[in-house]
């Protein structure tokens, strides 16, 4: 197309040339000022035509994020209906849990029955690097559509299911897929729509999974009382089928992918980076200390003398609070960086976690410390996909996101067993806090490092 219009310009200057050329042979009836005159103002509109066309084909060859209009803002409403449906519906699994163990596999253990909330989580982020190839390579054009029918397909079949095996395909794989195609699909497209207001839209994303996990809980246990099991799913997966035809409408992609697979040095790229080696420890060791605190609240809660509904009800307090952090955070990072406000606010939930969770000893200090946990881990969700595309090339930022979530898996499997295990031993309760505070500032002061690995040792600098 440049090349089209340069030949555009350069006709334009043959003929105006040519024009000008001319002229003096029928300047005699014109004048030598008029002549001038009109020579000036002809040379003048070529100089404009010039810079026009050049501003022109400048603005359709940028790379830059538009930052927002009606199309970018679409992307965020598509992919706030991923994270609704996704991570929202993640959030609702332990819902699941006491049902099974009370009604159709109570003849199983409830280790046995913990696989289907452990795959679900699992698959969530493992899939990643898979999940982020496929994008850097094909777009979303088959991984939205295909992860629509698999989450939906899968809850359709837990409604029926009976049997243990069959829960753990349909709930525990077939919709965890699902779910990891949409969301991880939406949290990278997003990406090439925002780089200045980039965190807003990432906060805006993430209070999808908020709002999701305050609404699914509540929603299904009590389906699940008044019309029974399989209706209550099959009223989740309806609500989430029309959320997804939103997603499959607004959700696009900018530029269109190169369809070539990532080289093995390419693979091997992002390990030989210093500071995203640093960045994939710290969210290698961060999400132990947060999962900890929301797996462990409401049994918590119990021991401080809080009631079962009172403790239930718990997770409904972080997830509204994560909510307004996920969406604060995000906005204040565009002006304060992403990296700034992400570091702030884990150190402060770590800090949270052994001043106000190992101490606290009654049901007020229980509830404070899940609303101001969740306000300031909310950065979590919000900003883990803006730190990676911070410091990716564009072409990898799918298969770099895959990567901190497949890193991120291993606490998802292992935070249960391994808390458990502290729960068991000599330090009991105490211990498992202090477990679950020290990894998340060390993984923090990790990601603190990768932040001086690319503005050196400068507090202030926004970044």
């Amino acid at each position: 197309m440049s090349s089209a219009h340069h030949g555009e310009v350069t006709s334009a200057q043959g003929g105006i040339g040519h024009a000008i050329a001319v002229a003096p042979v029928e300047s005699g009836n014109l004048g030598r000022d008029d002549y001038d005159e009109k020579k000036q103002q002809t040379e003048a509109n070529l100089s404009e035509l010039e810079t026009g066309l050049e501003e022109s084909l400048s603005s359709v060859d940028s790379d830059d994020p538009p930052d927002g209009g009606a199309a970018a803002w679409l992307v965020v409403l598509g992919a706030w209906c991923a994270s609704f449906v996704g991570y929202g519906w993640i959030n609702s699994i332990g819902t699941f849990q006491e049902y099974y163990e009370s009604g159709p596999l109570k003849e199983y253990s409830s280790s046995q029955i913990s696989w289907i909330p452990s795959l679900q989580i699992f698959f969530m982020s493992a899939l990643g690097p898979l999940i982020g190839s496929v994008y850097d390579r094909y777009g979303i054009g088959l991984l939205i559509p295909v992860g629509s029918f698999l989450h939906v397909f899968g809850l359709m079949m837990a409604s029926l299911s009976t049997k243990y095996y069959q829960f753990l395909l349909s709930q525990g794989i077939c919709s965890s897929i699902g779910v990891a195609c949409v969301f991880l699909s939406a949290l990278s497209t997003i990406s090439g729509w925002f780089s200045k207001r980039r965190g807003l839209a990432f906060g805006i994303l993430a209070t999808g999974s908020s709002v999701g996990g305050v609404i699914f809980p509540i929603m299904v246990s009590n389906l699940i009382r008044k019309v029974g099991y399989g209706w209550a799913m099959r009223s989740a997966a309806f609500i989430i089928l029309a959320l997804l035809v939103v997603a499959n409408l607004t959700l696009k992609i900018r530029k269109r992918p190169v369809r070539a697979s990532l080289s093995r040095q390419a693979m091997a790229e992002p390990f030989r980076e210093p500071a995203f080696l640093m960045l994939l420890l710290g969210l290698f060791l961060v999400p132990f200390g947060l999962y900890i605190p929301i797996n462990y609240m409401p049994v918590a809660a119990i021991g401080a003398g809080l009631d079962q509904q009172m403790a239930t009800n718990l997770v409904a307090f972080y997830n509204a609070a994560s909510g307004v952090g996920r969406l604060g955070s995000g906005y204040i990072s565009d002006k304060a960086g992403k990296f700034n406000i992400f570091i702030i606010a884990c150190y402060v939930s770590g800090i949270l976690i052994l001043s106000l969770w190992i101490p606290a000893s009654g049901g007020v200090g229980v509830i404070v410390f899940s609303v101001f946990f969740g306000l300031f881990s909310g950065a979590y969700i919000s900003l883990m996909g803006a730190l990676v595309a911070q410091i990716s090339p564009p072409e990898q930022i799918g298969y770099r996101n895959g990567l901190t979530f497949l890193i991120s898996a291993i606490g998802g499997l292992t935070t249960s067993p391994i808390a458990g295990a502290i729960l068991e031993s000599p330090t009991g309760w105490t211990g498992m806090k202090i477990f679950a505070g020290v990894l998340l500032l060390s993984g923090t002061t990790g990601i603190l490092f990768a932040r001086f690995l690319k503005t050196g040792f400068k507090l202030s600098a926004i970044f």
